[in-house]
């Protein structure tokens, strides 16, 4: 079992830059990928970033097209960070921390708020 706690969300006007952390227990030895994933307002979840765990993909990233060049994924150990900055309205959503192991069990952090004002 692997448990995942996200902090920084928060209320940001349009520009402006917000640092997402996610720290994860348990199992993290059995985890072969992790990633942030979000859900607006009367949409659906939707993948942010991801980013490889394992030794062999040396911490290869995937992101969606609206974040590129704005977002950053990164991570040390049992912590993912998610970097945001030219913040936009469109932004505004609940950010989901996402871990999948090597036998593709998934775990979901409780989320965090982000808001963007214009």
């Amino acid at each position: 079992q692997v448990q995942l706690v996200e902090s920084g969300g928060g209320l940001v006007q349009a520009g402006e830059s917000l640092r997402l952390s996610c720290t994860a227990s348990g199992s993290i030895s059995d985890l072969k990928v992790m990633g942030w994933y979000r859900q607006g307002p009367g949409k659906q979840r939707d993948l942010v970033a991801t980013i490889m765990k394992d030794v062999m993909s040396h911490g290869l990233t995937n992101y969606a097209t609206s974040v590129k060049g704005r977002f950053t994924i990164s991570r040390d150990n049992a912590n993912v960070y998610l970097q945001m900055n030219s913040l936009k309205p469109e932004d505004t959503a609940v950010y989901y921390c996402n871990a999948r192991s090597i036998r593709n069990l998934e775990y979901w952090g409780q989320g965090t708020q982000v808001t963007v004002s214009s």
